[in-house]
Protein backbone atom coordinates (compact mmCIF):
# COMPACT_ATOMS: atom_id res chain seq x y z
CA UNK A 1 0.00 0.00 0.00
CA UNK A 2 1.13 3.54 -0.76
CA UNK A 3 0.07 5.94 1.99
CA UNK A 4 1.20 9.57 2.13
CA UNK A 5 0.13 12.40 4.41
CA UNK A 6 0.64 15.99 3.22
CA UNK A 7 0.57 18.54 6.03
CA UNK A 8 0.34 22.24 5.21
CA UNK A 9 1.55 24.14 8.28
CA UNK A 10 0.25 27.55 7.22
CA UNK A 11 -3.35 26.25 7.22
CA UNK A 12 -2.87 23.35 9.66
CA UNK A 13 -4.41 21.18 6.94
CA UNK A 14 -3.76 17.55 6.02
CA UNK A 15 -4.49 15.68 2.80
CA UNK A 16 -3.79 12.09 1.85
CA UNK A 17 -2.78 9.98 -1.15
CA UNK A 18 -3.63 6.28 -0.88
CA UNK A 19 -2.91 3.72 -3.54
CA UNK A 20 -2.63 0.02 -4.27
CA UNK A 21 0.89 -0.63 -5.54
CA UNK A 22 -0.18 -3.79 -7.37
CA UNK A 23 -2.88 -2.24 -9.55
CA UNK A 24 -1.62 1.36 -9.49
CA UNK A 25 -5.09 2.66 -8.58
CA UNK A 26 -5.25 5.49 -6.07
CA UNK A 27 -7.48 8.04 -4.34
CA UNK A 28 -6.72 11.55 -3.11
CA UNK A 29 -8.46 12.85 0.00
CA UNK A 30 -9.04 16.52 0.94
CA UNK A 31 -6.52 18.04 -1.50
CA UNK A 32 -5.48 21.67 -1.40
CA UNK A 33 -5.94 23.80 -4.50
CA UNK A 34 -2.34 23.68 -5.76
CA UNK A 35 -2.09 20.07 -6.90
CA UNK A 36 1.35 19.72 -8.53
CA UNK A 37 2.89 17.92 -5.55
CA UNK A 38 0.20 15.23 -5.61
CA UNK A 39 0.55 14.76 -9.35
CA UNK A 40 4.32 14.43 -9.12
CA UNK A 41 4.24 11.97 -6.24
CA UNK A 42 1.58 9.82 -7.88
CA UNK A 43 3.58 9.65 -11.10
CA UNK A 44 6.78 8.78 -9.22
CA UNK A 45 4.97 5.97 -7.38
CA UNK A 46 3.33 4.63 -10.53
CA UNK A 47 -0.15 5.51 -9.31
CA UNK A 48 -3.20 6.66 -11.22
CA UNK A 49 -5.56 8.79 -9.12
CA UNK A 50 -9.11 7.83 -10.11
CA UNK A 51 -11.10 9.43 -7.32
CA UNK A 52 -10.87 12.67 -5.30
CA UNK A 53 -12.76 12.30 -2.02
CA UNK A 54 -13.76 15.25 0.17
CA UNK A 55 -14.53 14.20 3.74
CA UNK A 56 -16.88 17.20 3.90
CA UNK A 57 -17.47 20.65 2.38
CA UNK A 58 -14.51 22.56 3.76
CA UNK A 59 -14.87 26.13 5.06
CA UNK A 60 -11.30 27.02 6.01
CA UNK A 61 -9.60 26.52 2.64
CA UNK A 62 -10.47 26.15 -1.01
CA UNK A 63 -10.14 22.51 -1.91
CA UNK A 64 -8.53 21.22 -5.11
CA UNK A 65 -11.19 18.78 -6.28
CA UNK A 66 -12.10 20.87 -9.33
CA UNK A 67 -8.47 21.49 -10.25
CA UNK A 68 -7.71 17.80 -9.97
CA UNK A 69 -10.73 16.68 -11.96
CA UNK A 70 -9.82 19.16 -14.70
CA UNK A 71 -6.18 18.01 -14.81
CA UNK A 72 -6.75 14.25 -14.67
CA UNK A 73 -10.40 13.45 -15.33
CA UNK A 74 -10.72 11.95 -11.83
CA UNK A 75 -14.21 11.63 -10.34
CA UNK A 76 -15.13 13.86 -7.37
CA UNK A 77 -16.81 12.17 -4.40
CA UNK A 78 -18.59 13.49 -1.30
CA UNK A 79 -20.77 11.99 1.39
CA UNK A 80 -24.29 11.09 0.32
CA UNK A 81 -25.85 14.15 1.97
CA UNK A 82 -23.76 16.65 -0.03
CA UNK A 83 -25.47 19.04 -2.44
CA UNK A 84 -23.05 20.55 -4.95
CA UNK A 85 -23.08 22.64 -8.09
CA UNK A 86 -21.07 20.10 -10.10
CA UNK A 87 -21.34 16.34 -10.74
CA UNK A 88 -20.20 14.10 -7.88
CA UNK A 89 -20.20 10.47 -6.85
CA UNK A 90 -22.20 10.07 -3.65
CA UNK A 91 -20.59 7.84 -1.07
CA UNK A 92 -23.01 5.66 0.89
CA UNK A 93 -22.54 4.64 4.50
CA UNK A 94 -20.77 1.26 4.57
CA UNK A 95 -19.71 1.43 0.92
CA UNK A 96 -16.36 -0.20 0.08
CA UNK A 97 -13.94 1.32 -2.41
CA UNK A 98 -11.53 -1.38 -3.54
CA UNK A 99 -8.31 -0.23 -5.18
CA UNK A 100 -7.14 -3.80 -5.76
CA UNK A 101 -8.32 -6.39 -8.25
CA UNK A 102 -11.72 -6.88 -6.62
CA UNK A 103 -10.79 -9.80 -4.37
CA UNK A 104 -7.63 -8.40 -2.76
CA UNK A 105 -5.87 -5.10 -2.29
CA UNK A 106 -6.28 -1.80 -0.52
CA UNK A 107 -9.86 -1.06 0.53
CA UNK A 108 -11.54 2.06 1.90
CA UNK A 109 -14.81 1.73 3.81
CA UNK A 110 -17.05 4.78 4.03
CA UNK A 111 -18.51 5.79 7.40
CA UNK A 112 -21.20 8.46 7.34
CA UNK A 113 -20.32 10.66 10.34
CA UNK A 114 -22.53 13.78 10.37
CA UNK A 115 -21.92 16.34 13.07
CA UNK A 116 -19.30 18.80 11.92
CA UNK A 117 -21.34 19.03 8.71
CA UNK A 118 -24.29 16.91 7.54
CA UNK A 119 -22.32 15.27 4.71
CA UNK A 120 -19.16 14.46 6.73
CA UNK A 121 -17.64 11.04 6.15
CA UNK A 122 -14.67 9.13 7.54
CA UNK A 123 -12.72 6.53 5.59
CA UNK A 124 -11.47 3.29 7.16
CA UNK A 125 -8.34 2.11 5.33
CA UNK A 126 -7.46 -1.60 5.17
CA UNK A 127 -4.62 -3.23 3.30
CA UNK A 128 -6.91 -6.14 2.35
CA UNK A 129 -10.71 -6.41 2.16
CA UNK A 130 -10.77 -9.18 4.76
CA UNK A 131 -8.26 -7.62 7.19
CA UNK A 132 -9.23 -8.25 10.81
CA UNK A 133 -7.81 -4.90 11.88
CA UNK A 134 -7.77 -1.74 9.73
CA UNK A 135 -4.58 0.15 8.96
CA UNK A 136 -6.17 3.44 9.96
CA UNK A 137 -9.07 5.81 9.57
CA UNK A 138 -9.15 9.21 7.90
CA UNK A 139 -11.38 11.21 10.20
CA UNK A 140 -11.74 14.51 8.33
CA UNK A 141 -13.07 17.16 10.73
CA UNK A 142 -15.07 14.64 12.76
CA UNK A 143 -12.24 13.61 15.07
CA UNK A 144 -8.96 15.42 15.60
CA UNK A 145 -5.97 14.53 17.73
CA UNK A 146 -7.06 16.00 21.05
CA UNK A 147 -10.41 17.38 19.94
CA UNK A 148 -13.53 16.85 17.82
CA UNK A 149 -14.99 18.92 15.01
CA UNK A 150 -16.83 22.10 15.91
CA UNK A 151 -20.60 21.79 15.36
CA UNK A 152 -21.45 25.48 15.03
CA UNK A 153 -20.27 26.55 11.57
CA UNK A 154 -23.62 25.89 9.90
CA UNK A 155 -25.75 27.92 12.32
CA UNK A 156 -26.64 30.37 9.57
CA UNK A 157 -27.90 27.50 7.40
CA UNK A 158 -30.62 26.34 9.75
CA UNK A 159 -28.58 23.70 11.62
CA UNK A 160 -28.34 24.53 15.30
CA UNK A 161 -25.03 23.83 17.06
CA UNK A 162 -26.89 21.66 19.55
CA UNK A 163 -28.45 19.48 16.85
CA UNK A 164 -25.13 19.08 15.03
CA UNK A 165 -23.34 18.31 18.30
CA UNK A 166 -25.84 15.56 19.09
CA UNK A 167 -25.27 14.05 15.65
CA UNK A 168 -21.52 14.31 16.19
CA UNK A 169 -21.83 12.46 19.51
CA UNK A 170 -23.63 9.59 17.82
CA UNK A 171 -21.15 9.48 14.93
CA UNK A 172 -18.24 9.25 17.33
CA UNK A 173 -19.75 6.61 19.59
CA UNK A 174 -21.53 4.42 17.06
CA UNK A 175 -18.93 4.61 14.30
CA UNK A 176 -15.40 5.70 15.18
CA UNK A 177 -15.15 4.42 18.75
CA UNK A 178 -16.23 0.95 17.63
CA UNK A 179 -12.94 0.60 15.73
CA UNK A 180 -10.05 -1.33 17.38
CA UNK A 181 -7.85 0.72 19.68
CA UNK A 182 -4.79 0.13 17.47
CA UNK A 183 -6.46 1.82 14.48
CA UNK A 184 -4.41 4.83 13.43
CA UNK A 185 -6.24 8.18 13.32
CA UNK A 186 -5.43 10.61 10.51
CA UNK A 187 -7.41 13.88 10.78
CA UNK A 188 -7.80 16.72 8.28
CA UNK A 189 -6.38 19.41 10.59
CA UNK A 190 -3.88 19.97 13.38
CA UNK A 191 -2.97 22.63 15.95
CA UNK A 192 -3.84 26.19 14.99
CA UNK A 193 -6.90 25.35 12.92
CA UNK A 194 -10.07 27.29 13.69
CA UNK A 195 -12.05 24.09 13.01
CA UNK A 196 -11.61 23.11 16.68
CA UNK A 197 -10.37 24.59 19.93
CA UNK A 198 -7.88 22.08 21.41
CA UNK A 199 -6.10 20.43 18.50
CA UNK A 200 -2.78 18.73 19.15
CA UNK A 201 0.48 19.43 17.36
CA UNK A 202 0.56 15.71 16.53
CA UNK A 203 -0.77 14.91 13.07
CA UNK A 204 -1.80 11.32 13.82
CA UNK A 205 -2.78 9.16 16.77
CA UNK A 206 -4.75 5.97 17.48
CA UNK A 207 -8.34 5.30 18.45
CA UNK A 208 -7.10 3.91 21.78
CA UNK A 209 -5.06 7.00 22.63
CA UNK A 210 -7.93 9.29 21.72
CA UNK A 211 -10.33 7.20 23.77
CA UNK A 212 -8.07 7.75 26.79
CA UNK A 213 -6.77 11.29 26.23
CA UNK A 214 -9.27 13.28 24.18
CA UNK A 215 -11.41 15.39 26.52
CA UNK A 216 -14.46 15.09 24.25
CA UNK A 217 -14.35 11.28 24.16
CA UNK A 218 -14.46 10.73 27.89
CA UNK A 219 -17.54 8.85 29.15
CA UNK A 220 -20.43 11.30 29.45
CA UNK A 221 -24.11 11.56 28.54
CA UNK A 222 -24.98 13.05 25.18
CA UNK A 223 -26.37 16.21 26.79
CA UNK A 224 -23.09 16.87 28.58
CA UNK A 225 -21.16 16.35 25.35
CA UNK A 226 -23.42 18.83 23.55
CA UNK A 227 -22.82 21.48 26.22
CA UNK A 228 -19.08 20.81 26.20
CA UNK A 229 -18.42 21.08 22.47
CA UNK A 230 -20.72 24.02 21.78
CA UNK A 231 -18.95 26.26 24.31
CA UNK A 232 -15.77 28.27 23.85
CA UNK A 233 -15.16 27.65 20.16
CA UNK A 234 -12.80 30.11 18.45
CA UNK A 235 -14.36 32.85 16.36
CA UNK A 236 -14.68 31.74 12.75
CA UNK A 237 -12.74 33.94 10.31
CA UNK A 238 -14.91 35.99 7.99
CA UNK A 239 -13.92 34.08 4.87
CA UNK A 240 -15.25 30.70 6.08
CA UNK A 241 -18.75 31.11 4.60
CA UNK A 242 -17.21 32.32 1.33
CA UNK A 243 -14.97 29.26 1.05
CA UNK A 244 -17.74 26.83 1.97
CA UNK A 245 -19.91 28.27 -0.80
CA UNK A 246 -17.11 28.02 -3.38
CA UNK A 247 -16.31 24.44 -2.36
CA UNK A 248 -20.00 23.53 -2.62
CA UNK A 249 -21.06 25.47 -5.72
CA UNK A 250 -17.84 25.58 -7.75
CA UNK A 251 -14.99 28.03 -8.28
CA UNK A 252 -12.61 29.16 -11.05
CA UNK A 253 -9.52 27.03 -11.50
CA UNK A 254 -6.31 28.15 -9.81
CA UNK A 255 -4.33 30.86 -11.63
CA UNK A 256 -0.58 30.50 -11.06
CA UNK A 257 0.90 33.48 -12.94
CA UNK A 258 2.99 35.74 -10.68
CA UNK A 259 1.38 39.09 -9.79
CA UNK A 260 2.68 42.06 -11.82
CA UNK A 261 4.83 44.77 -10.24
CA UNK A 262 3.14 48.15 -9.63
CA UNK A 263 4.58 51.56 -8.93
CA UNK A 264 3.52 53.40 -5.79
CA UNK A 265 1.27 55.65 -7.83
CA UNK A 266 -0.36 52.62 -9.49
CA UNK A 267 -0.91 50.93 -6.12
CA UNK A 268 -2.52 54.04 -4.64
CA UNK A 269 -4.65 54.47 -7.76
CA UNK A 270 -5.88 50.88 -7.45
CA UNK A 271 -7.09 51.70 -3.95
CA UNK A 272 -8.82 54.93 -4.92
CA UNK A 273 -10.36 53.70 -8.19
CA UNK A 274 -11.19 50.06 -7.48
CA UNK A 275 -11.36 49.89 -3.70
CA UNK A 276 -8.28 47.64 -3.59
CA UNK A 277 -6.90 46.61 -0.21
CA UNK A 278 -3.21 47.36 0.22
CA UNK A 279 -2.16 44.20 2.07
CA UNK A 280 1.24 44.48 3.73
CA UNK A 281 2.57 40.97 4.29
CA UNK A 282 6.07 41.88 5.47
CA UNK A 283 7.15 40.78 8.97
CA UNK A 284 5.58 42.62 11.88
CA UNK A 285 8.67 44.66 12.78
CA UNK A 286 9.00 46.00 9.24
CA UNK A 287 5.32 46.90 9.11
CA UNK A 288 5.22 48.67 12.48
CA UNK A 289 8.37 50.66 11.62
CA UNK A 290 6.89 52.12 8.42
CA UNK A 291 3.87 51.27 6.29
CA UNK A 292 1.61 52.93 3.77
CA UNK A 293 -1.09 54.81 5.65
CA UNK A 294 -4.34 52.88 5.45
CA UNK A 295 -2.73 49.58 4.48
CA UNK A 296 -3.79 46.32 6.11
CA UNK A 297 -1.37 43.86 7.65
CA UNK A 298 -0.99 40.08 7.78
CA UNK A 299 2.57 38.81 8.01
CA UNK A 300 3.57 36.08 5.59
CA UNK A 301 5.56 34.54 8.46
CA UNK A 302 2.36 34.00 10.49
CA UNK A 303 -1.04 32.45 9.69
CA UNK A 304 -1.16 34.76 6.70
CA UNK A 305 -4.16 33.46 4.79
CA UNK A 306 -6.36 33.15 7.88
CA UNK A 307 -5.52 36.65 9.11
CA UNK A 308 -5.82 38.19 5.64
CA UNK A 309 -9.21 36.50 5.24
CA UNK A 310 -10.28 37.98 8.56
CA UNK A 311 -9.59 41.62 7.61
CA UNK A 312 -10.09 41.67 3.81
CA UNK A 313 -13.68 41.06 2.64
CA UNK A 314 -14.06 38.26 0.06
CA UNK A 315 -13.96 39.52 -3.51
CA UNK A 316 -11.90 42.62 -2.69
CA UNK A 317 -9.10 43.46 -5.15
CA UNK A 318 -5.71 43.22 -3.44
CA UNK A 319 -2.34 44.88 -3.95
CA UNK A 320 0.45 43.08 -2.11
CA UNK A 321 3.22 44.87 -0.25
CA UNK A 322 5.80 42.14 0.23
CA UNK A 323 9.49 41.55 0.61
CA UNK A 324 10.98 41.05 -2.87
CA UNK A 325 10.70 37.44 -4.02
CA UNK A 326 7.85 36.52 -1.66
CA UNK A 327 5.01 37.81 -3.86
CA UNK A 328 4.28 34.45 -5.57
CA UNK A 329 4.03 32.71 -2.18
CA UNK A 330 1.68 35.40 -0.89
CA UNK A 331 -0.53 35.08 -3.96
CA UNK A 332 -0.62 31.28 -3.69
CA UNK A 333 -1.54 31.36 -0.02
CA UNK A 334 -4.35 33.81 -0.72
CA UNK A 335 -5.56 31.58 -3.56
CA UNK A 336 -5.74 28.67 -1.11
CA UNK A 337 -8.63 30.51 0.59
CA UNK A 338 -10.21 31.68 -2.67
CA UNK A 339 -8.81 35.22 -2.71
CA UNK A 340 -7.90 35.38 -6.40
CA UNK A 341 -8.23 39.09 -7.17
CA UNK A 342 -4.57 40.05 -6.69
CA UNK A 343 -3.99 43.05 -8.97
CA UNK A 344 -0.24 43.12 -8.41
CA UNK A 345 2.46 43.90 -5.89
CA UNK A 346 4.24 47.10 -4.93
CA UNK A 347 7.62 47.16 -6.64
CA UNK A 348 10.55 47.68 -4.24
CA UNK A 349 8.54 48.51 -1.08
CA UNK A 350 11.50 49.92 0.87
CA UNK A 351 12.25 52.50 -1.80
CA UNK A 352 8.57 53.29 -2.27
CA UNK A 353 8.02 53.83 1.46
CA UNK A 354 11.05 56.12 1.66
CA UNK A 355 9.90 58.25 -1.27
CA UNK A 356 8.63 61.74 -0.55
CA UNK A 357 5.80 62.44 -0.21
CA UNK A 358 4.77 58.79 0.25
CA UNK A 359 1.86 58.63 2.74
CA UNK A 360 3.53 56.51 5.44
CA UNK A 361 2.75 55.84 9.09
CA UNK A 362 4.45 54.21 12.06
CA UNK A 363 2.49 51.96 14.41
CA UNK A 364 1.76 53.36 17.86
CA UNK A 365 2.61 50.66 20.37
CA UNK A 366 2.41 50.50 24.17
CA UNK A 367 3.91 48.16 26.71
CA UNK A 368 1.65 46.35 29.13
CA UNK A 369 3.15 48.32 32.04
CA UNK A 370 1.78 51.52 30.46
CA UNK A 371 -1.75 50.25 29.95
CA UNK A 372 -3.11 51.73 33.20
CA UNK A 373 -2.46 55.28 31.99
CA UNK A 374 -3.92 54.70 28.52
CA UNK A 375 -7.29 56.27 27.85
CA UNK A 376 -10.07 55.17 25.54
CA UNK A 377 -11.73 51.95 24.48
CA UNK A 378 -9.86 48.82 25.55
CA UNK A 379 -10.39 45.87 23.18
CA UNK A 380 -9.19 42.28 23.60
CA UNK A 381 -8.92 40.70 20.13
CA UNK A 382 -8.21 37.16 21.35
CA UNK A 383 -10.65 34.29 20.99
CA UNK A 384 -13.49 33.89 23.53
CA UNK A 385 -11.86 30.98 25.39
CA UNK A 386 -8.66 33.02 25.84
CA UNK A 387 -10.66 35.99 27.10
CA UNK A 388 -12.69 33.86 29.51
CA UNK A 389 -9.47 32.41 30.97
CA UNK A 390 -8.26 35.88 31.97
CA UNK A 391 -8.48 39.42 30.62
CA UNK A 392 -7.69 43.02 31.52
CA UNK A 393 -10.31 44.79 33.61
CA UNK A 394 -12.70 46.78 31.45
CA UNK A 395 -11.65 45.14 28.19
CA UNK A 396 -14.28 44.36 25.60
CA UNK A 397 -13.80 41.08 23.70
CA UNK A 398 -14.01 41.45 19.92
CA UNK A 399 -11.98 38.61 18.37
CA UNK A 400 -9.85 39.53 15.39
CA UNK A 401 -11.85 37.12 13.22
CA UNK A 402 -15.05 39.12 13.83
CA UNK A 403 -13.66 42.65 14.14
CA UNK A 404 -14.29 43.49 10.49
CA UNK A 405 -18.03 42.98 10.99
CA UNK A 406 -18.18 44.52 14.47
CA UNK A 407 -16.31 47.79 13.93
CA UNK A 408 -19.61 49.61 14.38
CA UNK A 409 -19.47 48.71 18.09
CA UNK A 410 -16.50 51.07 18.50
CA UNK A 411 -16.47 54.87 18.47
CA UNK A 412 -14.02 56.18 15.84
CA UNK A 413 -13.86 59.54 17.63
CA UNK A 414 -12.40 58.02 20.80
CA UNK A 415 -8.95 56.45 21.28
CA UNK A 416 -8.74 52.66 20.97
CA UNK A 417 -6.22 50.38 22.68
CA UNK A 418 -5.99 46.79 21.42
CA UNK A 419 -4.26 43.76 22.84
CA UNK A 420 -3.91 40.04 22.13
CA UNK A 421 -1.67 37.37 23.62
CA UNK A 422 1.69 38.44 22.24
CA UNK A 423 1.22 41.52 20.08
CA UNK A 424 0.69 40.02 16.62
CA UNK A 425 -3.10 39.95 16.21
CA UNK A 426 -3.36 43.37 17.86
CA UNK A 427 -1.20 44.94 15.12
CA UNK A 428 -3.44 43.37 12.46
CA UNK A 429 -6.49 44.72 14.27
CA UNK A 430 -4.95 48.19 14.63
CA UNK A 431 -4.22 48.31 10.89
CA UNK A 432 -7.85 47.45 10.14
CA UNK A 433 -9.18 50.22 12.38
CA UNK A 434 -6.76 52.76 10.92
CA UNK A 435 -7.83 51.76 7.39
CA UNK A 436 -11.44 52.36 8.46
CA UNK A 437 -10.68 55.91 9.59
CA UNK A 438 -9.95 55.55 13.32
CA UNK A 439 -7.48 58.34 14.09
CA UNK A 440 -6.13 57.29 17.50
CA UNK A 441 -5.29 53.57 17.60
CA UNK A 442 -2.62 51.90 19.70
CA UNK A 443 -1.82 48.29 20.50
CA UNK A 444 0.05 46.54 23.29
CA UNK A 445 3.34 45.18 21.94
CA UNK A 446 3.96 42.56 24.63
CA UNK A 447 0.32 41.54 24.90
CA UNK A 448 -1.66 39.87 27.67
CA UNK A 449 1.12 37.33 28.08
CA UNK A 450 3.17 40.02 29.82
CA UNK A 451 0.34 40.74 32.28
CA UNK A 452 -0.11 37.02 33.00
CA UNK A 453 3.61 36.54 33.58
CA UNK A 454 3.75 39.56 35.88
CA UNK A 455 0.80 38.24 37.89
CA UNK A 456 2.56 34.88 38.21
CA UNK A 457 5.83 36.51 39.26
CA UNK A 458 7.66 35.48 36.09
CA UNK A 459 10.53 37.66 34.86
Amino acid sequence: MHFAQYYLDCLSQASYLIGDETTGRAVLIDPRRDIDEYLGDAEAAGLRIELVIETHIHADFLSGHLEFADATGATIAFGEAAETGFPIRRLRDGECICLGDGTSGVTLTVLATPGHTPESVCLVVSEQPDATEPFGVLTGDTLFVGDVGRPDLLSASGHTPQDMAARLYRSLHTKLLTLPDATRVFPAHGAGSACGRNLSTETSSTIGDQRRLNYALQPMPEADFVRLVTAGQPAAPGYFAHDAALNRDGHPLLETAPPPALTLDEALAARSRYGAALLDCRPLAAYTDAHLTGSLHAGLDTRFAEYAGSVVPPGTPIVLIADPGTEPEARLRLARIGYDRVLGHLHDPLTALAREPAPTSRSRRLRMRDIASAEGQLVDVRNPAEYDAGALAGARNIPLATLRDRIGELDPERPVVLYCRSGNRSVIAAALLEARGFADVRDVADGYRAAAEAAAGVG
